[in-house]
């Protein structure tokens, strides 16, 4: 497996309740920003209304409280990403690169005043609640979201293990809203979770990218490897629902399948923010046939990780489009133990392309389906086995492996997980596909 050190860790995730965000560091003044004028008419303004808050305001408000909320007003006015960190949020969010915190589960960010969950985290209450992509957090128990900052709602969120918050939701396709009630908890994110899907094929999915996943995956790969007695002949990639973390665990995950060439850069306006990254050679399951799952909960070191391995035609991308968080966020500590989390450049994948608003689009789109089997199809058929005085097939019956024959049931795939099913029967084909070309 190949790692790479990373004195400069970045963000590029939205906010966890329960915090899971990633940590940067640096000073990024340049001369350009050091020489521009001063804007004193606008200073003027600013000092004017903190005047008439100090005197007129109906209640008293201290001073470290006014210029708090002034740093925070205009870092949430720059976009839906850029923060202020008091030294306790600080705090919880390096406390949440760990992978454990406290909370109900879920990456969120705001879109029209509301608090939008991008994604549930897998084993989580949320999820285990419903709570879906794309929902709308209209209320929290009885308190309106609308003219909540982001912070203050997350703060709402987060509690002591095993109290209770009811969402009120607005979901696309419902009527009226939903209200969910979830039990906060002490939630371990797993980063990694692995199977064997079918012989020699295996599935892999990340939850979340965090400072340790790639090895992580590397160890994952290799007890698929070891189960299946074998090379593997395919791998599923699972990044449906996965939020984003850090961006050096997703340059590893994505090096660990690339023998060499560009994995993502990024562009700021000052220097620090100009970063490029590299793969190196090694590719941990040999070549073999890859597909990634992606939805609309996929963002950011998700869409980093598909871009890379779809511009270099190394997996093919199935699901639907990515959710389209194309900028990175840098935490630079500030004075009192607080801290500026500030975008501070977008990224691009190997081809050039920006994710930013616009997603991955997969090679193949597949959307999320509920199947049944249809038994009234099977009544009636006749088959070879079923006539009278039909040939044995020259072995013995008792030594056919009835588990092997019965597909369906407890392991029907294609009821469970649609486009799970059929990234498995796409590895098959690929995996097909390269054997003939070898022989």
């Amino acid at each position: 497996m190949k790692f790479r050190s990373q004195h400069i860790i970045i963000l590029i995730s939205g906010v966890v309740v329960g915090i899971m965000m990633s940590i940067g560091s640096g000073a990024m003044a340049t001369k350009e920003t050091m020489d521009a004028p001063i804007p004193l008419e606008e200073l003027r303004a600013f000092t004017d209304a903190y005047a008439r808050i100090k005197n007129d305001y109906v209640e008293e408000v201290d001073d470290k409280s006014l210029l708090e909320n002034a740093i925070r007003g205009m870092l949430t006015g720059l976009d839906p990403h850029s923060s202020y960190l008091n030294a306790e949020e600080f705090k919880d969010l390096q406390i949440g690169t760990s992978g454990e915190f406290g909370g109900l589960g879920i990456e969120v960010g705001m879109e029209s005043g509301f608090v939008k969950v991008i994604s549930p985290i897998d084993d989580t209450p949320a999820q285990r609640a419903g709570v879906q992509a794309g929902d709308l957090i209209i209320r929290l128990d009885e308190k309106p979201v609308k003219g909540m900052s982001l912070n203050d709602a997350v703060k709402v969120m987060r509690g002591k293990p095993g109290t209770v918050l009811t969402l009120t939701i607005i979901r696309e396709g419902e009527e009226k809203p939903l209200k969910i009630s979830i039990t906060r908890a002490v939630i371990q994110v797993k980063s990694v979770k692995s199977r064997m899907l079918e012989e020699r094929f295996g599935y892999v999915r990340i939850t979340q990218f965090q400072t340790h996943t790639a090895e992580a995956l590397g160890k994952a790969v290799d007890k698929l490897k070891k189960e299946a007695g074998a090379p593997l002949k395919g791998l599923v990639l699972d990044l449906r629902n996965n939020p984003g973390g850090v961006l050096g665990a997703s340059v590893d995950v994505s090096d660990a399948f690339l023998e060499s060439g560009l994995v993502v850069y990024t562009e700021g306006r000052v220097q620090d923010s100009r970063l490029r990254f590299s793969a190196k050679p090694g590719d941990l399951i040999d070549g073999a046939p890859l597909v990634v799952l992606i939805n609309g909960g996929s963002a950011s070191a998700s869409e980093i990780v598909s871009g890379a391995l779809q511009d270099h035609h190394r997996a093919i991308i199935m699901g639907t489009k990515s959710f389209g968080k194309g900028s990175v966020q840098t935490i630079m500590p500030a004075r009192g133990g607080s801290a500026v989390k500030l975008t501070t450049a977008r990224y691009f994948t190997p081809s050039g392309r920006s994710i930013q608003a616009e997603g991955i689009t997969p090679d193949i789109e597949v959307e999320s389906a509920k199947l049944s089997r249809n038994e009234k199809s099977a009544v009636g058929t006749i088959k070879e086995k079923d006539l009278a005085r039909h040939l044995s097939n020259g072995e013995n019956d008792k030594n056919v492996d009835k588990k092997k024959l019965d597909k369906n049931g407890d392991n029907d795939l294609a009821a469970k997980d649609y486009q799970l099913f059929e990234a498995l029967s796409l590895l098959k084909g690929l995996s097909i596909a390269q054997q003939m070309s070898k022989n």
